[in-house]
């Protein structure tokens, strides 16, 4: 979403720098596209190498990631291993993490053929850009971003990592010239500040980088299990609330069978009054390809303990051949390697002379 336009650019600039902006409200459209790369433009995403994602990042991100690489001429997808330590990390497991995330993104249809797929750190770019960038940011905008919020308020305080890592995001974004990026709606306003850098760089030395456009897909969200109020997270403690894509079928199974519903037997579709049952039709519909309304369908005259059983055979069908494509992958690390390795020197040759333009406007050339 952008600032509301000003014949005064002086004046912009001053107001976004001090921080005295009134609460925007996010319209997709509201950001005007500029400066697209010939074809029809250019989205960059990044997902932080956790290991093997769980069926609400599929639904809620991967399944829009694969059908974007066929509707835009130049897709970057990163992981993003240099956000990942903003808390503290294992370096073995973090490594282990990033090919496991590397061979899900292939098995959910990741095409390295029809986008780029690269590892963050190998790409000197991102890091060098953010300084520059974080020059440009005021400490009170940084402040006010709900991600700081929350997590600095969980451990009662932050790493400085952790503070500025939003500048980081918009320096992925911005470093390839980014047209589009797919986002949820908890992350609008990190994309925000990227729009807003764009213009500050590009009002201090000149048109660079459009202001990215956000994405905001129809996508199913899934929600925990064990807590239909809340969404599906791996960091729930509670085992039973989350399906990994390479969960086994019992694991599914038992899973579902025992998610939080009500006490009415009949299925029915109504989030709001009950969200565990919704919950379910959610995921047979998405299992089976299908409409919630028809998954409902479906579902007449089961009782919930029935359709428990109907939603975890779908699931497991669903499921296996991103199973057993992961579990292929994972036993070759040296092809995942030479993945990671092709994507991230080609997104170097895009990086590259955005960054020497960069270098040269500030005057470091």
């Amino acid at each position: 979403m952008a600032l509301p336009i000003r014949s005064n650019v002086k004046l912009l600039f001053r107001f976004i720098q001090k921080q005295n902006s009134p609460k925007r409200v996010f319209s997709a459209g509201a950001c005007p596209e500029k400066k697209e790369p010939p074809g029809g433009g250019r989205v960059f995403s990044g997902i932080q190498p956790t290991g093997v994602p769980h069926l609400g990042n599929y639904l809620g991100a991967l399944e829009n990631w694969v059908a974007l690489q066929s509707r835009y001429p130049s897709v970057l997808y990163s992981i993003v291993d240099l956000h990942s330590i903003t808390q503290p990390q294992d370096p073995a497991q973090l490594r282990t993490n990033i090919l496991d995330m590397t061979a899900s993104l292939l098995a959910c249809g990741i095409d390295p053929e029809r986008s780029i797929l690269f590892q963050q750190s190998q790409v000197s770019e991102h890091a060098e850009l953010s300084w520059v960038l974080g020059c440009l940011t005021s400490m009170p905008r940084l402040r006010h971003l709900p991600q700081w919020k929350m997590k600095s308020k969980l451990k009662n305080e932050g790493s400085v990592g952790l503070y500025t890592y939003p500048v980081l995001q918009a320096a992925d974004i911005l470093l390839y010239k980014s047209t589009h990026v797919p986002v949820g709606e908890d992350q609008v306003q990190h994309l925000e500040l990227a729009q807003d850098l764009a213009r500050i760089f590009n009002h201090h030395y000149g048109e660079l980088f459009p202001e990215p456009r956000a994405l905001l897909s129809s996508t199913r969200k899934v929600k925990s299990l064990r807590d239909p109020s809340a969404k599906m997270s791996k960091s729930d403690p509670q085992k039973m609330a989350t399906i990994g894509l390479t969960d086994s079928p019992d694991d599914i199974a038992l899973k579902i069978r025992r998610a939080v519903t009500d006490f009415t037997s009949e299925v029915t579709f109504d989030p709001e009054a009950r969200p565990g049952v919704s919950n379910l039709l959610t995921l047979h519909a998405a299992a089976e390809g299908v409409a919630v309304e028809e998954a409902a369908s479906r579902a007449r005259g089961l009782d919930t303990g029935a359709y428990k059983s109907l939603v975890a055979e779908a699931v497991i069908r669903w499921l296996a051949p991103i199973r057993e494509e992961i579990r292929r992958l994972r036993g070759d690390p040296a092809h995942l390697e030479a993945v990671l390795a092709d994507g991230s020197r080609r997104a170097r040759e895009l990086a590259a002379p955005v960054l020497r333009e960069v270098r040269q406007r500030v005057g470091f050339c």
